[in-house]
């Protein structure tokens, strides 16, 4: 018995010795992953690798035989485990379809390993791999988790095609990110929420604990850092590193609500509603006790709020422009305004179709118009595109008194356009879906939003 225990002692140390040698070759080649590295805290267990953002589970047998067989890939495997968690990869909803957003991160992960081509990750399987990922990188400009994720969704790959991408890109067991108080967020999109993560022993001996929302922060503020880094790194290695910055860049993309965003193109106006914040009710009952139905102060029936009233919505029709995407983005606007919180029972709103000129413009002046107009909407146009007539139309209108109080106009477009060469005399917002990282920037003085097709 006590042969058998220094035999697993010594294979344990020899498994920590070769995981150890994989680190330091890491940090040697890629420096800037010195704190994603050291935030995961190696363990042995008895099953293979997994990690959940605070700590990084092997098997000391896996470790030992992976390195007899082919040494890079206790390396590589190291590195797959750290860029989940740089990516975000862990800390998604729990009503995500499980095995598809696996792939997708492996898929995503290997992917930047692959285009790094470090010596010391070039294992066997390095390979293997490059068929799937040219077809990837055919039909996804981007390779990130959450792209991936939908095109798998969307194109319903066979089955035996499922199993031939988990045979080249697996690595680590997943189930410790949809544990309960593990980290699986509550969101319906990637990115935490409750429970907590166990940490190390404090100098008292008690334990440290982290939430879920603690630990993402954590590893968002490391990714922020190596995409600092990685700008002086990517200089010296070309486009060897072009994955791994378009998964940080798409993980520091801000998520936006479009429903508080368009909000903010309200204005003031006055609702048939008591305001409660200026009407006493003390003064109110203790006349109608006195003086029966007498109260000494009358009800304010008006009070001032901020509502949805007078804005453009311009649609760019111009070919390179999805029609299904365009619907869809009117649909959600015309959701927003519909809830009784943000829409007047009269307004007016003007929607513009353009390419390269006006299309088409409706008038929109109550909710009954705005029903007839999404049940019978019919795209025109796709041709080329030029934001500039629309403006000069708004201007119009403007001159001659179709507005009183404009607040801003919404221009939904790819981007690919000419702009403006002055600022108008209202906000304006260039809505893109999905921006490939490559869209051209606004003028400074409009806002540009960017939002996930799943966002509308």
């Amino acid at each position: 018995m006590e042969k058998n225990d220094n035999k697993t002692e010594r294979m344990e140390k020899l498994a920590e010795d070769v995981l150890t040698l994989a680190r330091n070759n890491l940090l040697l080649s890629l420096r800037f992953l010195d704190v994603a590295v050291s935030s995961l805290e190696p363990e042995q267990h008895d099953g293979g690798y997994e990690t959940d953002g605070k700590k990084l589970w092997y098997g000391a047998g896996q470790v030992l035989k992976a390195f007899r067989d082919d040494q890079a890939e206790v390396a590589r495997s190291y590195l797959h485990m750290v860029m989940h968690c740089v990516f975000s990869h862990p800390f998604v909803s729990p009503s995500i379809d499980r095995e598809k957003w696996d792939i997708a991160c492996d898929i995503a992960v290997e992917a930047v390993i692959h285009d790094l081509a470090l010596k010391c990750t070039l294992s066997k399987r390095h390979g293997s791999q490059h068929e799937w990922l040219e077809y990837f990188k055919d039909n996804i400009k981007f390779l990130t988790a959450e792209k991936i994720y939908r095109f798998i969704s969307d194109k319903r790959l066979p089955e035996e095609k499922i199993k031939s991408i988990k045979a080249a890109f697996m690595t680590d067991d997943h189930s410790k990110w949809y544990k309960e108080g593990g980290a699986g967020g509550d969101n319906d999109s990637p990115g935490g929420a409750g429970g907590k993560y166990e940490s190390k022993q404090n100098g008292s001996g008690g334990m440290d604990y982290i939430s879920d929302k603690e630990l993402q922060q954590m590893w968002k503020e490391i990714a922020g850092r190596m995409q600092t880094e990685l700008e002086a790194f990517g200089k010296g290695r070309g486009d060897k590193a072009g994955s791994l910055t378009q998964n940080l860049t798409a993980l520091s993309r801000e998520r936006y609500d479009y429903t508080a965003f368009l909000k903010k193109f309200a204005v003031r106006g006055e609702v048939m509603k008591v305001n409660d914040d200026e009407f006493d009710y003390i003064f109110y009952t203790y006349g109608l006790r006195l003086y029966e139905k007498m109260p000494l102060i009358e009800p304010l029936e008006y009070k001032e709020v901020k509502k949805i009233r007078e804005f453009v919505i311009a649609i760019d029709t111009s070919g390179s422009v999805s029609g299904e995407l365009v619907q869809r983005f009117v649909q959600k606007t015309y959701n927003i305004l519909k809830s009784t919180e943000n829409f007047f029972s009269k307004v007016n709103i003007v929607i513009i179709q353009c390419d390269a000129k006006i299309q088409e413009a409706v008038r929109i002046t109550c909710m009954e118009e705005f029903d007839e107009y999404i049940s019978k909407m019919k795209l025109r146009g796709f041709g080329g595109t030029d934001f500039r007539p629309v403006f000069r139309y708004v201007d119009g209108l403007i001159k001659n008194g179709s507005f009183s109080n404009l607040k801003g106009l919404i221009y939904f477009t790819d981007g690919h356009g000419v702009f403006p060469g002055k600022n108008p005399p209202y906000e304006t917002a260039f809505v893109y879906i999905d921006d490939e990282y490559n869209n051209p920037d606004v003028p400074p003085w409009a806002i540009k939003l960017v939002l996930q097709p799943d966002e509308i």
